[in-house]
């Protein structure tokens, strides 16, 4: 009895092919896709951007291309997310282009924004503020990652441009080969960002599982 959200990339892919790809959701009883620009395959046989001849060229005419698509069908209150980068995306020319972008995919039909995941709450809350001084006012959800693996959360994190706190490589120090307290740790630190972000008015939260419910349930209860 979950409601489940679909992503929907554009990379590769004509806006046929993404109608199709709408339409299996929607006869599969998805009323949530949470529309992306998506990463570029080393490889892929299509522009820099992820584009294609025929095909959508920013995640903005992804979601126009979908509210278009289900408008007039039994689907035409889809909710759509899409992404926001509170450290700014690595790609964006700069802090203010970043949030141009996500103005508008918001204009372009989005509801909320869902957020790459951060560990310093200060920079969120921060962005949140740029955001609402941007005349942004669909929610912003944080994204949150609870450190399932120290050292694979420092590659990912410096691929997508988020900061680790000093303080963080001090406390998950050598707990890698200790998982019982790791998780402890993981779901300690999760639950305090979590608490931090509640104080100032947040009451939604987007949790990366990274394919490890225990640690993220852990960290709910």
């Amino acid at each position: 009895d979950m409601d489940v959200a679909g992503h929907l990339t554009l990379v590769g892919a004509t806006r046929d092919e993404i109608g199709v790809v709408i339409d299996d959701y929607i006869a599969a009883g998805v009323r949530h896709i949470v529309a992306l620009r998506g990463d570029v395959p080393e490889g892929a046989d299509c522009r820099a951007d992820g584009s294609v001849a025929g095909g959508y060229r920013d995640a903005a005419e992804l979601v126009a291309g979908i509210r278009a698509h289900v408008a007039g069908t039994e689907a035409e209150d889809m909710q759509i997310s899409v992404g926001a980068y509170p450290e700014v995306h690595p790609k964006a020319a700069s802090p203010q282009a970043d949030l141009d972008s996500l103005k508008a995919k918001l204009d372009a039909g989005a509801d909320r924004a869902l957020t790459q995941f951060f560990f310093d709450t200060d920079v969120f809350l921060r962005f949140l503020d740029s955001a609402r001084s941007a005349g942004i006012t669909a929610p912003i959800v944080p994204g949150i990652m609870p450190v399932a693996n120290f050292t694979n959360i420092c590659r990912f994190s410096e691929r997508c441009g988020t900061t680790i706190p000093d303080w963080m490589h001090v406390l998950f120090a050598d707990l890698d080969d200790a998982p019982e307290v790791h998780q402890m740790v993981a779901a300690t630190v999760a639950a305090e960002q979590c608490r931090r972000l509640a104080e100032h008015g947040v009451n939604q939260f987007h949790f990366y599982t990274m394919n490890k419910p225990e640690l993220t349930a852990a960290t709910c209860r």
